[in-house]
């Protein structure tokens, strides 16, 4: 926690805090109980203790699109939630997924029972089980799983009842393919994300799987695809980036390109915690230093952005007037005496302003 402080982070998404029937967390059952696979309550509020001293906000991991039930009921399948808090019977689970309840308002997550988000009592309880992970457990934000599964209405229901300080949804579907190959055209694909946040009331921010999908083709020397058609980065961040959480693949070898782009650029960025603390610690350096270069020049969610080259082989930018940058292979430099190298690395390079 103090290296993670001291890095400049705001926020941590943590692994889904609650019982489940799989150990990552992904398949919930008693969302009471805060006893998981990643450990006790007793020490999971230790944690959560710690980052408040640090003051650094802790994400809940929501799981609300599915859940696993306790006993057989309609049809011999499991969709009660006997002998648990939030005892449900068969009309809280969609009739698409083996309940009594309504059509989803959503996709299906299959295998698993999906909850009725269409029945007030099931939003009366989830409103006041978010309520409780935000003002007794100590959650700040929240992060929305699986939320193609249900209507964004329901996501704007249970941010204005529990009122999280900052909210991400994960919307993800597949981006565009040409006879196989990533489309350079994927306006359809972040006009879909754009969409669930307004539905949203625009009070949740998703994460940019736009730019994530297309980022990990161009490191690969296809830089072209970094400038849309009218001269804009070309995922959420281009259209809307105080609502873009730009994230990277999480096996992409091109690691440390992708953090100079992203961590130079408009949007809200992520670092996963592996990139961070288990690829050594010449990366970790590499990503502190790029995100002290980003506060240093007050680069954020809403900074300007010129982008100057997409080729190939080479992709270069100027964002908010302060920093320039540049990746790939093609070289590249910012015109002008007043620029001054800030950092680079393999494939990348970054410059600033002086004073």
């Amino acid at each position: 926690m103090p290296d993670i402080a001291k890095s400049g982070f705001t926020s941590i998404w943590l692994p889904p805090a609650s019982q489940s029937l799989s150990p990552e967390g992904y398949l919930p059952q008693n969302l009471y109980s805060l006893h998981s696979a990643y450990g006790s309550e007793h020490l999971l509020k230790a944690l959560l203790h710690k980052m408040k001293q640090h003051k650094v906000r802790p994400m809940a991991d929501i799981i609300i699109n599915h859940r696993v039930g306790t006993t057989k009921g309609h049809g011999g399948m499991y969709n009660r939630y006997d002998g648990i808090l939030l005892s449900w019977d068969e009309h809280a689970v969609t009739s698409c997924t083996g309940g009594l309840g309504n059509r989803s308002t959503g996709e299906n997550f299959n295998g698993v029972p999906n909850i009725d988000h269409t029945q007030s009592f099931v939003r009366k309880d989830i409103t006041k089980w978010l309520r409780w992970l935000r003002n007794k457990v100590g959650f700040q934000d929240f992060r929305f799983d699986f939320a193609r599964g249900y209507a964004a209405s329901y996501v704007k229901e249970y941010i204005e009842g529990a009122k999280p300080v900052f909210c991400v949804g994960e919307y993800w579907d597949s981006c565009n393919y040409h006879t196989g190959r990533l489309a350079y055209n994927q306006d359809s694909h972040r006009q879909r994300i754009i969409n669930w946040i307004d539905a949203t009331g625009q009070l949740a921010t998703a994460f940019d799987f736009t730019t994530k999908g297309i980022l990990q083709e161009a490191v690969k020397g296809e830089y072209w695809r970094l400038r849309d058609s009218q001269g804009k980065p070309p995922g959420v961040m281009g259209w809307w980036p105080s609502r873009a959480v730009t994230f990277l693949d999480n096996h992409d070898t091109g690691s440390t390109q992708g953090y100079a782009y992203i961590l130079t650029h408009p949007g809200i960025p992520t670092v996963f915690y592996d990139h961070f603390y288990d690829w050594g610690t010449s990366i970790h350096d590499k990503i502190v230093n790029l995100i002290n270069i980003r506060k240093q020049n007050d680069i954020h969610s809403r900074s300007s952005i010129r982008i100057l080259e997409a080729q190939p082989n080479l992709y270069s930018a100027i964002i908010g007037e302060k920093l320039s940058m540049k990746i790939g292979d093609g070289s590249w430099c910012p015109a002008g005496r007043e620029w001054k190298l800030a950092t680079c690395g393999h494939r990348f390079a970054v410059w600033h302003k002086e004073n």
